[in-house]
């Protein structure tokens, strides 16, 4: 299900758009920027992802003039809808009111530990190549995409998180909370549930400490948390892991975050992702509950530029529906919606419900896999 459709002219817009951009970007490169901004197509780190404060490789925003930087967030517009680059432009500026927060005191090992001037660009392959993609990420968001023969064909994975995932504004009562219609979209699924329904539904009685896919490149039939094996292989911090200090402030986050959850062994057994969808499938729904599901899921694939995506049929063969925590507003929280190429998870666990991420997921697509298992098959030699 929503796969990229062969003749999309909006695809071809969005490809000669993104080559266009990324062309010009590394013309205006010095000698000592290109080697941050580029690597080969076939380089391992093009399915390497973050969206931890770690150094997500590329050329940062900070190390780029101001004209450029202009460039990097033109090309972050071309792959983002206009509702989703404000998203991901509200993350960024969050980095400011997180600083706040930690009164301004987070060592991350670096001048600044939350800095707005820390999200990486990095192209893998040439623009005027046949096969081609980019990828942008920082704290709390991770874009990634390739594109065949002048279209783009993936857009994902695409993560996005928030935090504060609530913060107040001027006014009596705003709030800057970027996910928040995505959050109370579940919410409102869940409590039209019938009780019987509700017993499929729920993963679990409370939430797990994080998504649970992490920041794996493939998905496998099984998925423990990444917060579990990460110290091991750096799955989500990378060479911030290399400083003994860092390594030791990361492994406290994870279990003090993994302490809260309360989780052992067999809770993350239970919230594992199988190749069974766990959950409430979309078949056992009433038509209203259904297209309340349909709603959710094109609010994720909607991060994608306008028109590129094929619209997800509505039918949801085989999409299942999970929750796991309280359904009251202010608890952590967890829902996962897995279906044929298509996994979205959403979490709101950590800073006492305050601090939300959110992935969506193409597995058997993420990073064009199925266009390059395709190139493969016709072209074996």
């Amino acid at each position: 299900m929503s796969s990229l459709p062969r003749d999309s002219s909006a695809g071809r817009t969005a490809g000669g758009a993104m080559a266009h951009l990324a062309a010009t970007l590394i013309d205006s490169c010095s000698a000592q920027q290109l080697p941050s901004l580029r690597r080969e197509w076939a380089d391992e780190d093009r399915t390497t992802w973050f969206y931890t404060p770690t150094d997500h490789g590329g050329l940062a925003l900070s190390a780029q003039r101001p004209s450029q930087q202009q460039m990097t967030m033109r090309l972050v517009a071309e792959g983002l809808s206009a509702p989703a680059y404000n998203t991901v432009a509200a993350v960024i500026g969050l980095e400011n009111v997180l600083d706040r927060v930690e009164g301004f005191s987070r060592d991350w090992g670096r001048e600044r530990g939350r800095d707005p001037g820390l999200y990486w660009l990095r192209i893998f392959g040439s623009p005027q190549d046949r096969l081609w993609g980019w990828r942008f990420g920082g704290h709390h968001v991770s874009l990634n995409y390739v594109i065949e023969d002048g279209r783009l064909v993936a857009a994902t994975p695409c993560f996005i998180g928030a935090d504060p995932a609530r913060s107040p504004l001027l006014g009596g009562g705003g709030e800057l909370a970027p996910l928040h219609a995505v959050e109370n979209a579940a919410r409102s699924l869940v409590a039209g549930l019938s009780d019987a329904q509700m017993r499929r539904a729920l993963l679990h009685p409370t939430a797990p400490s994080d998504i649970i896919s992490g920041n794996r490149a493939r998905m496998t039939p099984v998925s423990v948390p990444a917060a579990m094996i990460h110290m091991n292989d750096a799955k989500l911090w990378g060479d911030l892991l290399d400083d003994p200090r860092m390594a030791q402030l990361a492994e406290a986050i994870d279990q003090n975050a993994e302490a809260a959850s309360g989780y052992g062994s067999d809770d993350h057994e239970r919230l594992a992702i199988r190749e069974t969808p766990s959950g409430l499938p979309a078949s056992d729904m009433t038509p209203d509950q259904r297209a309340d599901l349909h709603a959710l899921i094109r609010a994720y694939e909607s991060r994608a530029p306008e028109g590129v995506l094929a619209p997800t049929p509505e039918s949801l063969d085989g999409v299942h529906f999970g929750w796991a925590g309280p359904l009251t507003e202010g608890n952590p929280h967890y829902y996962r919606i897995h279906g044929p190429d298509l996994l979205v998870e959403y979490d709101n666990t950590q800073r006492h419900a305050n601090h939300a991420h959110s992935v969506w997921r193409r597995p058997e697509s993420d990073f064009g896999f199925d266009v390059l298992a395709a190139h493969r098959s016709n072209h074996p030699h």
